[in-house]
């Protein structure tokens, strides 16, 4: 059964769209490991659109449970994650532009700059995760570039149309995993996946962890954080 990962990012775009105190992650946070959740997931942005700089202090304090660090390979967070020491940190594409990460990374092309910013955080002692979309040539330069794990976006998946669509995106990230697992990389699988959809994703054996949060957090204004982490967690374990 997989583990599941709740990024609580979205807790934080609530609270920045007033410029107030509240909603608080850090609170929002210790709600989520009570209801038994395996991990927090927080992305500290460039541009700082939702999860700030305390927030990700404060959390490392206070989180018992695995604390994944989304972030961008740019020198200002490799330092920042060096300083805090989350549990994972896992590397993804960012643009101010996008409302959402709308792809996996470009590990081919932008190899060297990975490898370097895999190196400083493994030697600072962090596991390092790439997010990459479900192609066998991403996973073989994860493996290449050092990476101890590999996210495999989900989001295509999510947001297909038919059931026949559905079959060949899960056909896809199914040769993802097959290669994720060759090269002995830890496999995780997140973005867009809903109470709807995630069975498919949580049945394949292979993949360790699954980190969702929108659609937990958007379920949480209906029924409450607490019911909606338990009900995702009964989802993916049942």
């Amino acid at each position: 059964m997989p583990r599941l990962g709740v990024n609580i990012d979205h807790i934080a775009t609530v609270r920045q769209a007033r410029g107030v105190a509240y909603p608080d992650p850090v609170t929002a946070a210790g709600i989520v490991e009570l209801a038994g959740a395996d991990g927090i997931v927080v992305h500290l942005r460039e541009d700082r659109r939702h999860i700030q700089d305390r927030d990700l202090r404060l959390l490392r304090e206070v989180v018992q449970i695995r604390l994944n660090l989304e972030m961008a390979a740019t020198e200002e967070m490799i330092q920042i994650a060096l300083a805090t020491h989350p549990d994972v940190v896992t590397l993804v594409p960012e643009k101010r532009e996008e409302l959402t990460t709308e792809g996996g990374l470009d590990v081919i092309k932008f190899f060297s700059s990975l490898e370097k910013g895999v190196e400083q955080l493994k030697k600072g002692g962090i596991p390092v995760s790439l997010f990459v979309d479900a192609r066998s040539d991403q996973i073989r330069a994860s493996e290449e570039v050092g990476a101890d794990a590999v996210e495999i976006h989900t989001g295509h998946y999510c947001d297909v149309k038919t059931p026949g669509e559905a079959d060949e995106e899960v056909e896809k990230i199914l040769n993802a995993v097959t290669e994720a697992s060759r090269c002995n990389l830890q496999i995780a699988a997140g973005h867009g996946l809903h109470y709807a959809n995630v069975r498919r994703i949580a049945e394949i054996k292979e993949v360790q962890e699954l980190n969702i949060g929108h659609s937990i957090i958007a379920r949480a204004v209906l029924v409450g954080l607490d019911r909606a982490v338990r009900e995702m967690i009964a989802l993916i374990r049942s």
